[in-house]
């Protein structure tokens, strides 16, 4: 099997769990969640021959899951005339990077009180991401986003730690520096 090969037939084993895990904590609701899991897979089947195998299937299939969180947030606002996502802040602290890493992490997240609603952040964070350069944004997005373990990153990446860590500090010094110039 090549590193660009998909294998629809081990989804359901392998990574329903985990999707389901991802989307409940983010939509709060047990049959939405099951149907976002759902559209990921489908929308996975009919994308597949786009799979370039840059990243791992779960990852790629988490990228989905992610736009499909977004895709219904957006949906069931539209009435509104705009999409609210939940998003908490936690003023305590003191690293701007830990709180931007929060933010992209979880940009469903409650904390408490403090409940921020604003999609445009989120968009906002996202497309700063979007203009790191490739593999900057790759190791970002794997280490903060998906929370995989620098291990895992460095082996399916071929990097070693260092590396990784010169550009997770490379990234957060550009997004906070697009943060600053498109948000704040």
């Amino acid at each position: 099997m090549s590193s660009h090969e998909l294998r629809p037939d081990t989804w359901i084993d392998n990574y329903a769990d985990y999707l389901f895990n991802y989307a409940i904590t983010r939509v709060s609701d047990t049959e939405i969640a099951k149907d976002l899991v759902q559209e990921t897979f489908f929308a996975g089947l009919k994308s597949a021959k786009n799979y370039k195998g840059d990243a791992a299937e779960r990852t790629w299939l988490i990228a989905i899951l992610k736009r499909k969180v977004i895709d219904h947030y957006r949906k069931i606002n539209s009435k509104k005339g705009k999409a609210e996502v939940r998003m908490g802040y936690s003023s305590n602290s003191d690293e701007e990077g830990d709180w931007l890493e929060e933010k992209v992490a979880d940009p469903y997240g409650k904390s408490g009180d403090e409940t921020i609603e604003n999609q445009e952040l989120g968009l906002a964070i996202h497309d700063c991401i979007a203009k790191l350069p490739k593999k900057q944004s790759l190791v970002f997005t794997m280490k903060t986003v998906q929370g995989m373990s620098t291990e895992d990153i460095c082996n399916e990446l071929g990097i070693n730690a260092s590396n990784l860590w010169v550009m997770i500090h490379r990234a957060r010094t550009s997004l906070m520096g697009c943060m600053n110039q498109n948000w704040f």
